[in-house]
């Protein structure tokens, strides 16, 4: 399915009934997600992911749970030939949230569809 749609919906993800993980910012968009999926984290579209200081933040509260998810989504983990542990952090938290988001995306464009047509038979 294409990012087209997501591309139009400045709608939180949560809206649509789709889990976030703990470890993902829970107003994240459709937009968002279509950028993830375009870019990826590095590109500037998700910047919690990039920016040293947060993504350590979360990993020294969420590390485990996204590294279990990696793990779980792919069997390993990325080869990790950072320099810092902050370095290290942006790495897996960016391959986290760009795993999620390739695995939200056709169903978050099929919920903005149903949710488009269900507006449209209300009118």
């Amino acid at each position: 399915m294409s990012t087209s749609i997501l591309w139009n919906e400045n709608t939180a993800v949560t809206d649509f009934d789709i889990d976030v993980p703990a470890w993902i910012e829970q107003d994240i968009s459709a937009y968002d997600v279509a950028a993830i999926v375009q870019g990826g984290c590095s590109s500037g579209a998700y910047m919690p992911a990039v920016t040293y200081y947060t993504a350590g933040q979360t990993m020294a509260t969420h590390g485990d749970d996204v590294l279990d998810y990696i793990q779980d989504a792919t069997g390993e983990l990325p080869p990790a030939d950072c320099e810092s542990w902050t370095g290290m952090a942006c790495l897996f938290l960016s391959a986290a949230v760009e795993i999620w988001a390739n695995s939200v995306e056709g169903e978050l464009s099929q919920a903005i569809e149903d949710a488009q047509e269900q507006d449209a038979e209300s009118e």
